[in-house]
């Protein structure tokens, strides 16, 4: 959360719904609650909060409301959560039971995100047609199959396997094989998302400070550079800037996703791709893409491939690499032909928080007053609101369904030092990169990606 906005919108999204202005901390005051970070988690814990309770919440932010990765996601809604059932399961004090009721929550916190933008007027192009996954290739339709037989273990029947003519139904991208397609997604427009919904906390009075840097959160207050905020409770929702803030820098890895998005599309182009209820899309390779057809008619792609950077780095120069973007417009245009004289319109990128063992979390340490939630490793945009709620209950002190669930107070191990972090993670991203490569060339699964595979599980 340091350095200076940059001059050109972000992201897309925040060309076309720039930020309020809002004034920064005038000096020392004092609240209730104190949330760190206007994006996602910490204005859906405000919401929350304040709809439940007459707390006096204040949300302070180094630039402005979604800045950062609320504000340059892919705008997918989905019930995604980084870590699999199974490693939820083999939490302490977590069962099979627990871990599905984790997805459960995650799978009715697509719903919720909808119906609170519905209820609050909030027009955020929310489009629940769920995300189809294709398979490109013989080992690509292996994994789609595997992951399919793993859903039924778990006596889930959310995920639907399609065969190619049922994948080409949705959207006809090159080389399908088949799919697997999850009713549990909705493409938005998340910076129109998060605006409504700090001025949604700001109706039921909640305060918002911009351009209100904060170095460090200790019990009872949080240290900004314009004064001292104290309350009982502090929250701690700054996801990929984490590493900022004293005391956090290994608590989480700032891995950066970029983006691109096209002109918007002729009603021919989309007659040939599909997407006619806005499903987002992905593949089954190991580097992960994922994009969405926007209510204004563009794709939106993105996808890993950028580096981390030395010590935890966060910096707006990291947003733009223009290999990444290179590759992520030949990827596109591999997947759909239609679109290789389309404009590019924009470029962007991000930084997402990665914890140690790829499982976001989200608790309150009692003794302290300080509560926390992030890790999402870009899952992030349900799961904030899943967040939000929960902390809501720690907060009051309320024993429910949420609070039992078993992300809840779960600490990841601290990243190992540099150079050990940047050696480790950037190996991990290169080695996803060789992983589609070797199976491209021997049309194996791949050896690399089995080796890894138990690192991000």
């Amino acid at each position: 959360m340091t350095g200076a906005a940059p001059l050109t919108p972000p992201s897309l999204w925040l060309d076309q719904a720039p930020p309020r202005d809002r004034e920064p901390l005038p000096g020392d005051r004092e609240y209730d609650v104190v949330v760190v970070g206007a994006g996602f988690t910490g204005l859906w814990t405000a919401y929350y909060l304040a709809t439940s309770s007459d707390a006096r919440i204040a949300v302070v932010d180094a630039h402005h409301v979604g800045f950062g990765a609320s504000g340059r996601n892919g705008g997918w809604c989905s019930a995604l959560f980084p870590a699999s059932l199974g490693s939820l399961a083999a939490l302490p004090g977590s069962s099979r039971d627990a871990a599905l009721a984790q997805h459960a929550a995650m799978r009715a916190s697509v719903a919720e995100v909808g119906a609170a933008a519905s209820a609050e007027g909030i027009d955020c192009d929310f489009a629940h047609g769920g995300t189809i996954v294709l398979a490109r290739s013989a080992t690509q339709w292996q994994r789609a199959q595997e992951e399919y037989d793993d859903a039924r273990s778990w006596g889930r029947d959310d995920l639907a396997l399609l065969d190619r003519a049922q994948a080409d139904e949705v959207v006809r991208a090159t080389g399908t094989v088949g799919a697997t397609y999850t009713p549990d997604c909705a493409a938005i427009h998340p910076a129109r998302l998060v605006h409504g919904l700090a001025e949604a906390c700001e109706r039921n009075g909640v305060t918002i400070y911009d351009r209100t840097r904060v170095t460090a959160i200790e019990r009872g207050l949080v240290r900004t550079c314009r004064g001292t905020l104290t309350a009982p409770h502090v929250v701690r929702a700054t996801e990929g800037y984490t590493p900022t803030l004293a005391g956090e820098r290994r608590t989480v890895a700032p891995v950066y996703s970029l983006v691109i998005a096209t002109e918007p599309l002729s009603a021919e182009v989309w007659d040939e791709i599909g997407l006619r209820r806005r499903e987002t899309f992905s593949d089954h390779r190991h580097l992960i893409i994922y994009g969405q057809r926007t209510a204004d008619d563009r794709l939106v792609f993105g996808g890993r491939g950028a580096p981390y950077h030395f010590g935890s780095r966060v910096r707006p120069d990291f947003d733009r690499v223009p290999r990444v973007f290179a590759k992520l417009r030949e990827t596109l245009v591999d997947l759909f032909p239609a679109v290789a004289e389309a404009e590019i319109t924009h470029r962007w990128g991000g930084a997402l928080g990665i914890p140690r063992d790829w499982c976001a979390s989200v608790g309150l340490d009692r003794a302290s007053g300080v509560a926390w939630a992030g890790g999402y490793v870009g899952d992030g945009v349900s799961t904030t609101n899943l967040a939000g709620r929960t902390l809501r209950d720690l907060i009051l002190g309320h024993d429910t369904e949420l609070t039992r669930l078993p992300w809840v107070d779960h600490r990841s191990r601290k990243w190992e030092p540099e150079p050990l972090r940047w050696l480790g993670i950037n190996a991990g991203l290169r080695a996803m990169t060789l992983a589609d490569a070797e199976e491209r060339t021997t049309r194996r699964p791949s050896a690399v990606a089995r080796v890894m595979a138990p690192l991000i599980s």
